[in-house]
């Protein structure tokens, strides 16, 4: 969203630091996910960035996407939420041969590495930025997360966060 995300910072000694904002509802969607190859032993990450809800048919676009450029087969490991349900049975229809579904336990984010990649975003790259306007924010976003995807220590801390092996 366009309001800032208020984490502590720091000001000369005496001065209070001020961050001026307005209340501003607009906001922007994001779709990402973590890949990682056996072979390789690299993690990948991967993004998508939208100016509405995302629904259904970004999701399967996204993991359409996803598909064209690794070339294999997938196991696309993923909570319960709505859209990636619906969208799981369209993936499974169209790339039966190409596409595994596994479940993430209901009510459990701490098991998903990805949320960490919105936590890292939001509140360490992101904490105290207030964007002029959409444009600005999309600009943000994409800057942090295109610098995760180069920081293999980083994107292997989200699995260790979640306590998930590699």
């Amino acid at each position: 969203m366009l309001q800032p995300v208020v984490r502590r910072t720091w000001a000369p000694e005496g001065e209070t630091p001020i961050h001026y904002s307005w209340d501003r509802r607009d906001r922007l969607s994001v779709i990402s996910a973590i890949s990682g190859s056996a072979q390789r032993g690299r993690l990948g990450l991967y993004f998508d960035i939208h100016d509405h809800n995302i629904v259904t048919d970004d999701f399967e676009g996204f993991v359409a996407t996803l598909l064209r450029g690794l070339q294999r087969r997938i196991i696309l490991v993923i909570d319960r939420w709505q859209v990636h349900r619906s969208g799981a049975q369209r993936l499974l229809r169209r790339f039966p041969r190409r596409v595994q579904i596994e479940w993430l336990p209901a009510y459990a984010p701490e098991l998903n590495p990805d949320e960490q990649v919105w936590k890292h975003t939001k509140y360490d790259d992101l904490a105290n930025y207030i964007p002029d306007d959409l444009r600005a924010l999309g600009r943000a976003i994409h800057r942090s997360i295109r610098r995760s995807r180069g920081q293999q220590q980083l994107l292997r801390s989200f699995f260790q966060h979640a306590k998930l092996g590699l």
